[in-house]
C-alpha cells in the first residue's frame, strides 16, 4: 500500500470514528433530555408477540434507542426481564383510535392469545407494527 493509500485509509478511519462518537452523543443526549418512548401496558389476559406469549400482567414497551426506532423491546414492568426484541414497521395510528390506546390486536382462535398487531406510543400519531412470519 502506498503512502497516499495509507493516508486515505487513516482519514476514513478517523471520519468513521468521529461519526460513531457523534451518534453516541446524540443518543445519550436524547435520553438525557427525556426523549423517552417507553410505555407501561397492562394486560388482563395473555397476549402474543412474534414467538412469545405474554401472560396477563404489566409490561414495558420501548424502542432500543432514539436512533433505532424500528426495533422494539418488551420487558417486565421493572425492566429486569426481556421478553421480546424485534424489528417493526412504522405505521400511522388509525383515525378512530384514541391517542391514549397503546395497542391494536389482530385476530386469533378462541383458545389462543390474541396477537398484538401494533404498539402505539401514548399520544403519538405513529406506531410500531409487529412482523409475524
Amino acid at each position: 500500500m502506498g503512502k497516499e493509500d495509507m493516508t486515505m485509509t487513516r482519514r476514513m478511519a478517523i471520519r468513521m470514528g468521529l461519526a460513531a462518537v457523534a451518534l453516541t452523543c446524540v443518543a445519550a443526549a436524547a435520553q438525557a433530555w427525556g426523549f423517552s418512548h417507553e410505555n407501561t401496558v397492562k394486560f388482563s389476559r395473555p397476549v402474543a408477540l412474534p414467538g412469545v406469549v405474554l401472560e396477563a400482567g404489566t409490561y414495558s414497551f420501548d424502542v432500543v434507542s432514539p436512533t433505532a426506532l424500528d426495533v422494539v423491546v418488551v420487558r417486565s414492568a421493572n425492566r429486569d426481564k426481556l421478553y421480546y426484541m424485534g424489528f417493526t414497521r412504522t405505521v400511522s395510528r388509525p383515525r378512530h383510535m384514541s391517542a391514549q390506546t397503546p395497542v391494536a390486536f389482530g385476530e386469533a382462535a378462541a383458545n389462543e392469545a390474541p396477537p398484538i398487531a401494533a404498539w402505539y406510543e401514548i399520544g403519538n400519531s405513529t406506531g410500531h407494527e409487529f412482523i409475524y412470519r
